[in-house]
């Protein structure tokens, strides 16, 4: 699955989705695997340049980010699921906030957090950021993984019952319902 074939999430949800979708489990590959991806994705994806986060990570830094990536991914995978955010998710999530280090301040809707710091640890507390908006604006739960266990790419439930479940119907949902047919017939 690529990003320009999933529709965007609303508002900074966006950057949650494309942040964890720098890991294609169809494809194996990961944006923050290594330095140059780090740069590479920062300076070319919509959602990441926009930040102004330059400059590079370390290893340590790239762990941390994969960490918070893959927490977010079991979050989404519980939406999916209409089930809680397991524990370990929501320890993976605080300890991410911990070392993010965002702001807090008040806004127009109330308490917001703010990136603070430069390059990794922006991005975290920005995708931090994002996530508390998405939980105030009740628009966080609609953000999910694909059903698909080789796949869960990370999509934007745009369903009037919030019963998506996969990122794409043409793709992911044409194997499974084939898949269904199969272990049928």
């Amino acid at each position: 699955m690529t990003d320009a074939q999933t529709p965007a999430a609303p508002g900074a949800l966006e950057l949650v989705r494309r942040f964890v979708n720098t890991r294609d489990l169809d494809l194996g590959t990961d944006a923050l695997a290594e330095e140059a991806g780090w740069l590479a994705w920062n300076r070319t994806d919509p959602a990441a340049s926009g930040l102004g986060v330059a400059g590079g990570a370390t290893d340590a830094e790239l762990g941390r980010l994969r960490e918070l990536r893959e927490a977010l991914r079991a979050a989404l995978v519980a939406h999916h699921d209409r089930a809680p955010v397991p524990d370990e998710t929501v320890r993976a999530l605080d300890a991410a906030l911990a070392w993010s280090a965002p702001a807090a301040g008040f806004g127009e809707a109330g308490l917001v957090l703010r990136p603070a710091g430069t390059g990794a640890r922006a991005l975290a507390g920005a995708v931090l950021a994002a996530v508390a908006d998405g939980l105030a604006e009740g628009t966080f739960g609609r953000l999910k993984a694909c059903g698909r266990d080789t796949c869960r790419w990370a999509f934007y439930d745009r369903s009037r019952s919030r019963t998506g479940q996969w990122c794409s119907m043409s793709g992911c949902g044409n194997q499974a319902k084939q898949e269904r047919w199969r272990a049928r017939n």
